[in-house]
């Protein structure tokens, strides 16, 4: 049976004390939980279940979006169970090389609310690696001289399990002259040893091949060997020897490749070749043989590769000297990496909100981020801050996590959103920084009212402008996104009656265009307010106002309505008397109008179309008060006729015409004869133009007749009776052609309709005459004809005459007026402002003027009441109706109407002036 070596005898007792040392280990860490798994578990496999041993809600882990923040993702987290399973192959000799205690640190990351859990995760050991030698042959060289007892020192086995999977013992092949020992080496390895039991004779034996065995302790047991070939050579008896056991040297990490480290001496005291010392590496990992060279003649080690001191703190190293007799000695060489300040610091954000709320209160975390230095000591604190001024701040929290929290008040609208950039340095010299940025988004809240580009609109719109066109548009801005920025408009208040309103105006409520549903009336709406209002859509919902007011413009719509002179219901027109004696600038009567436009569409002029007697009268431009021009003379007609036209100032301007019809005599019983008299002389202009219409009207019906008649022989060419059956006399006797012409020259205002009647034998005839207002530039005269079997008619007009006048009507001299301009009450008046004072104004005057010319009622039928109360009742009198007094002429005097406070007195006037007569009754002569 093979002999078998236990390696030393302190390994069970350093197995026992750990158990009882680990707790003091773990009293230190901060985790919240703890498992052990074995390695080389297969994926998939769970660990444990971290939301039972952490006490979370299973159904609030998709909502918390629990995920494992490591290196390299060896385990993760089921979002749906909290389970801890295996992601990736967990080797514990490639993450934790030979130490006895292999822990995997976790740390989970919990949102809503933002939490850090630690988790540790302890690999245990299996029995996955056999030993093995990196030599698969050893050849040693023995001089025949040496002595039973002397040791010769083997290359150690490598096993890379810890604990009890590890390499427990060796063993060796039978043979006589060798026997197996073990020795401590460094780092807690066992070298195993030769040990001479025979004296060996080189001429019996020359040469023995030894199997070495290295044995774990796992289950089953894995082993590894290593041949041994036995050289048995001339005799040397003096070994080489170190100037130390044991070197020791620091090296600083990031040295450059060749950099030398240390150079070891051994002296051999034999002569010759025996004294010829080689060196060599013996048990050196990999890790140190791609770290350090030895050169084999001079003993100097020199770094080959990059040394960093994060990776591997202390190099621990045996080097053989060995003679050229085969005799060796070995030493120990220990190199410690010292630190330098060549990491810098790491920020890595485990958390970010995707929107922060403008409102957020202060404190609010936004973000979680871990910054952490693989350098040691000082170069290894790490310092964060943040670089911009922004409203935020930096918080430490558990271990090297922090967290990024708000430290002032966010408004979107001015920054919507932030580039955070923390800057991590370390406490090295020099000090290294690092920075990593993060942009936070500013969610929206509805922090702003509408407003609107104006603080009040002035709107002006002329007046018959189309129903359905736009008259404004009000706008108002809102900084805020989404529904909270949407903005809509309507109308919450105006001066208008709240049922006819939509009558006037609508509001678009996305536009805010304003459109007008009528023609507006400047003469029945001037203006009006509307209180406008923008809201928007959030929630809750902020608003603002506004007034808008309206003003209606005037156009000149309106022609000058006539009050004075006016028609009597029968059709017949009033008449002036003027004194024969009247000196020049007398005041014979005035032309009173109104005109409901405004401005200047209501100033109006007057201008005298035509007269009897140009020279003879002069009219007012604005006042429209007639005037004699000159004194009248012996060969002045008494019967005098104005025609006179009223303008207003509007652009195209319109007119109305009023008919004055003077007489000039000193009494009214001197005037009777001249209305007796035939009626004024017609126009020869008038009589020009009737002969016209009338020689138009023959050619048109005898073209007419050239026309039938042509047409008559083209039908009695082709014989058909049923044609020319249409000609016969019977059939056209009972024809009535009837012409209507029009012609128009000046601003004539009358219209002249002249019926004849169809009966040969019979001939009646009248004409009318009509007085209208019409614009100057548009006066007509029409006249229509009848004529029946080619009849000859003849004119006759119908006299005038006059009604004997009332010797009761007459004005006391306290109610005879005054003249234009000039009052002799102290009561004033003011023009009529609407349409219905004027109508009421000219139904007083024609009433009180019909009452005095038949002779019921005199003008002064009361003390300040216009004869009004005898008609309207007691209750209407003057101080119920406006004072026109201004614009209000007594025909036949020199004086305007006055509502003087004298009473009648009984008295007829003088002189007859200002009596009125009707001129247009119907009498027959």
């Amino acid at each position: 049976m093979e002999p078998s070596v236990k390696l030393g005898s302190g390994t069970p007792w350093r197995q026992v004390l750990f158990p009882f040392l680990l707790p003091l280990f773990c009293t230190g860490l901060s985790e919240q939980a703890r498992y052990s798994i074995p390695e080389e578990m297969a994926m998939g496999s769970v660990v444990g279940n971290l939301a039972e041993d952490l006490g979370l809600p299973v159904r609030d882990l998709q909502t918390r979006n629990l995920r494992v923040i490591a290196e390299k993702p060896y385990l993760t987290v089921n979002p749906v169970n909290g389970n801890i399973v295996v992601s990736d192959r967990i080797d514990r000799e490639s993450l934790c090389f030979q130490s006895p205690l292999c822990v995997l640190p976790l740390e989970i990351v919990a949102e809503n609310p933002l939490n850090v859990f630690h988790v540790s995760v302890v690999i245990e050991d299996i029995n996955d690696n056999p030993p093995h030698f990196l030599q698969n042959s050893i050849v040693l060289q023995i001089n025949e001289l040496a002595i039973p007892g002397t040791r010769f020192g083997l290359e150690s086995a490598i096993d890379e399990d810890v604990g009890r999977h590890s390499l427990q013992s060796y063993q060796l092949s039978l043979n006589e002259h060798f026997s197996l020992a073990v020795q401590d080496k460094a780092e807690g390895k066992d070298a195993p040893e030769l040990v001479l039991e025979k004296p060996l004779d080189r001429e019996k034996q020359s040469s023995q091949l030894l199997v070495l065995t290295a044995v774990d302790g796992g289950e089953p047991v894995l082993t590894g060997t290593a041949q041994i070939q036995i050289e048995v050579t001339d005799a040397n008896d003096n070994p080489p020897v170190f100037s130390q056991n044991m070197y020791k040297v620091s090296l600083r990490e990031n040295m450059p490749s060749g950099t030398s480290v240390l150079k070891v001496m051994a002296t051999d005291q034999d002569e010759g070749v025996n004294a010829e010392v080689t060196y060599s590496f013996k048990s050196l990992g990999d890790d140190i043989r791609n770290k350090f060279i030895l050169d084999h003649q001079s003993g100097e080690i020199r770094s080959e590769g990059p040394i960093d001191f994060e990776t591997k703190r202390t190099y621990t190293m045996s080097i053989e000297a060995k003679d050229g007799g085969g005799m060796a000695t070995e030493c120990k060489v220990t190199v410690e990496i010292l630190d330098e300040n060549d990491n810098a610091p790491e920020v890595v954000f485990t958390s970010v909100s995707n929107s922060i709320p403008e409102d957020a209160e202060p404190g609010t975390v936004v973000a979680l981020f871990k910054a952490s230095d693989k350098d040691s000591e000082e170069r290894g604190r790490v310092m964060c801050f943040v670089k911009e001024r922004v409203p935020f701040r930096i918080e430490s929290s558990a271990s090297s996590y922090y967290k990024l929290v708000t430290d002032g008040v966010l408004d979107r609208e001015q920054t919507p959103a932030y580039n955070v950039t923390i800057i991590a340095t370390d406490r090295g010299k020099p000090p290294l920084t690092s920075s990593t940025s993060v942009t936070l988004q500013v969610g929206d809240v509805n922090d702003n009212a509408p407003v609107f580009l104006q603080a009040s609109y002035l709107i002006q719109v002329a007046e018959n402008n189309p129903p359905g066109a736009s008259i404004a548009q009000v706008s108002a801005s809102d900084p805020d996104l989404g529904p909270n920025g949407h903005i809509s408009y309507s109308i919450i208040a105006s001066d208008l009656e709240p049922k006819s309103l939509w009558s006037y105006v609508t509001l678009n409520a996305q536009s805010g265009v304003v459109f007008a549903q009528r023609a507006f009336d400047h003469e029945q709406l001037r203006s009006f307010q509307l209180t406008l209002q923008a809201r928007d859509q959030g929630s809750p919902s902020l608003s603002a106002n506004v007034s808008m007011l309206v003003l209606v413009g005037d156009h000149n719509d309106n022609a000058p309505r006539v009050l004075y002179p006016a028609l009597e219901p029968d059709g017949s027109a009033l008449f002036d008397m003027v004194p024969r004696a009247a000196e020049p600038g007398y005041l014979v009567t005035k032309v009173v109008a109104v005109d409901a436009d405004s401005g200047h569409n209501a100033w109006l002029s007057y201008h005298v179309l035509q007269a009897s007697d140009p020279g003879l009268f002069s009219l007012g431009l604005r006042t429209g008060e007639v005037r004699t021009a000159r004194a009248l003379g012996d060969r002045d007609a008494a019967r005098q006729r104005l025609l006179v036209a009223v303008r207003d100032g509007g652009q195209p301007p319109l007119s109305a015409t009023a008919t004055l019809h003077l007489i000039f005599a000193d009494s009214l019983q001197e005037a009777l004869p001249d209305l007796s008299d035939d009626p004024l002389p017609s126009d020869p202009q008038s009589e020009l133009q009737f002969y016209l219409v009338v020689a138009l009207a023959l050619v048109s019906v005898i073209f007419l007749f050239v026309v039938i008649l042509a047409l008559a022989l083209r039908l009695r060419q082709s014989h058909s009776p049923a044609v020319s059956g249409c000609f016969q006399s019977g059939l056209c006797c009972n024809t009535r052609p009837a012409v209507s012409l029009n012609y128009g020259e000046g601003t004539l205002p009358y219209s002249y309709n002249l019926y004849v009647a169809s009966n040969c034998q019979k001939t009646s005839h009248f004409l009318t005459l009509t007085s209208e207002m019409v614009p100057p530039h548009d006066l007509s005269m029409e006249v229509n004809v009848t004529e029946e079997n080619n009849k000859t008619v003849s004119d006759s007009l119908a006299s005038t005459h006059q009604a004997p006048p009332n010797t009761d009507w007459r004005f006391s001299q306290a109610q005879r007026p005054g003249t234009s301009g000039s009052q002799n009450g102290d009561e004033t008046g003011t023009w009529p402002n609407n349409q219905f004072d004027t109508e009421m104004l000219q139904a007083m005057i024609l009433a009180s003027a019909s009452e005095a010319a038949d002779g019921s009622s005199t003008l002064g039928g009361g003390a300040g009441t216009m004869g009004l109360s005898a008609r309207y009742g007691p209750q209407f009198t003057l101080q119920h109706v406006p004072d026109y007094r201004q614009n209000v002429y007594i025909p036949g005097s020199n004086a305007t109407l006055t509502n003087a406070a004298g009473k009648r007195d009984g008295k007829a006037p003088a002189g007859g002036n200002g009596n009125k007569k009707k001129s247009g009754k119907k009498e027959k002569k």
